[in-house]
């Protein structure tokens, strides 16, 4: 079978499914945007958006973008088209538009989309930090960038949301297509090491022996609770003076906004805090190899995940596969993965007493809590693995059946 990926990233999301449905024979083409990073031995093509043009207006940047993206990916299927290359199923991400045509290139191949996010003006991430103001710009954008998943949820045949929180934020009429399908975390690779290290950049070397709390993102940013973090970390130190804090995550910012007044997150909160914070006992990595960052969470004493309403990061579940114990926000989809006192620690998003209370009782009584470390793992085991997420994939993509090998034909005698 042949089976086209659209990624802008490519592979993304995708890099198991890409890679079972190539070992079980079928015939894997990779679509990503240029400086995506691929996959060896699997084929991917880039494509390159330029020229991109001022929005007619400043609502429908979102939807301009994705049909800019849309016509690209669509003439460059028309040239392989051309050239004899037609996909069974088509497998895409496509929230920057790259799937809008492709069901009138080869209307007959059967598509796939990854839904994570439907955007809300309320209820949802928007709204959520106290004192953040609604005004009609802010809603109109929103409704305008759903224009565009609605045109990707009309097109596809079937859609994938990774929890069943992101799955509920789509609208009722479309909710029918979409299945509940987390793509996996590889619990073979990410798992507990009591023998595990890792080096500071000054060159100490921390273990299990050591009191290690933990903090991840993609960026340092409020959308993943860096802000209400931070303002909780003197009350932490003070309560926990044998503790090193080690924080994982660029300056950029993947959701919301930059800070008014700094560079970066950082920057705004280390300003603020100023003298609170014993800075010899916090360090900041910037974004690690991943090898390194499997060493930190094997070392953690305790782990702080915080989001906002959103989309449930891989790192929060890639934490509790490696038997981390997990002091988080009680908010969706959070809440449907980490139950309190269960397999996790949970507590109010703004409430910072509480965040220290909780880190404290981690960092002060790992021992107490090993069960919740057995059972954050074993949550990831049983129902977020990669076997799951991928036979759960296969399965959808009509891909389940392993493909006959062709058979040698007898020599013919002239």
């Amino acid at each position: 079978m042949n089976v086209l990926i659209l990624h802008q990233n490519f592979p993304g999301q995708f890099r198991h499914i890409a890679l079972r449905l190539a070992a079980a024979g079928h015939d894997v083409l990779g679509l990503g945007a240029a400086g995506a990073p691929g996959l060896p031995n699997i084929k991917s093509l880039r494509y390159k958006i330029s020229n991109r043009p001022t929005p007619s207006n400043r609502y429908l940047g979102t939807v301009q973008n994705g049909a800019l993206h849309g016509e690209v990916v669509a003439k460059l299927l028309l040239k392989l088209k051309a050239q004899g290359y037609a996909p069974d199923v088509i497998l895409a991400h496509p929230g920057w538009g790259e799937a809008l045509f492709v069901k009138d290139v080869h209307p007959q191949a059967r598509l796939v989309s990854l839904f994570e996010f439907y955007y809300h003006a309320h209820g949802a991430d928007v709204g959520f930090e106290p004192g953040s103001r609604l005004d009609f710009d802010l809603a109109a954008v929103q409704t305008t960038r759903n224009l565009l998943h609605l045109m990707n949820l009309e097109r596809c045949d079937a859609g994938v949301s990774p929890t069943k929180w992101q799955r509920s934020l789509h609208p009722q009429a479309y909710q029918e297509k979409l299945r509940v399908i987390h793509e996996g975390i590889d619990t073979a690779l990410m798992c507990p090491d009591a023998a595990a290290s890792f080096a500071l950049p000054d060159g100490r070397v921390l273990t299990r022996a050591d009191t290690v709390l933990t903090y991840v993102a993609r960026h340092l940013e409020p959308y993943r609770g860096f802000h209400v973090f931070m303002r909780a970390l003197p009350e932490i130190q003070r309560r926990n003076p044998g503790a090193m804090t080690v924080i994982v995550g660029g300056d950029g910012v993947s959701y919301g906004r930059k800070p008014e007044g700094a560079a970066n997150w950082r920057e705004k909160l280390l300003a603020e805090l100023g003298s609170k914070l014993d800075l010899s006992r916090i360090v900041f990595t910037g974004q690690l190899p991943y090898a390194d960052y499997r060493s930190l969470l094997r070392v953690s004493t305790a782990h702080a995940y915080l989001t906002y309403p959103f989309v449930l990061s891989w790192s929060a579940l890639e934490a509790m596969a490696c038997g981390c114990l997990l002091v988080a926000s009680n908010t969706p989809p959070v809440a449907e993965v980490m139950r309190h006192g269960e397999n996790a620690l949970l507590f109010d998003f703004f409430d910072e007493q509480a965040l220290a209370a909780r880190l404290t009782d981690a960092l002060s009584r790992p021992e107490d809590f090993a069960p919740l470390r057995l059972a954050a793992r074993e949550t990831v085991v049983r129902g977020y693995g990669v076997e799951q997420g991928t036979a759960a994939y296969m399965a959808l993509l009509g891909a389940s059946q392993p493909q006959p090998q062709p058979q040698p034909q007898p020599e013919t005698q002239p």
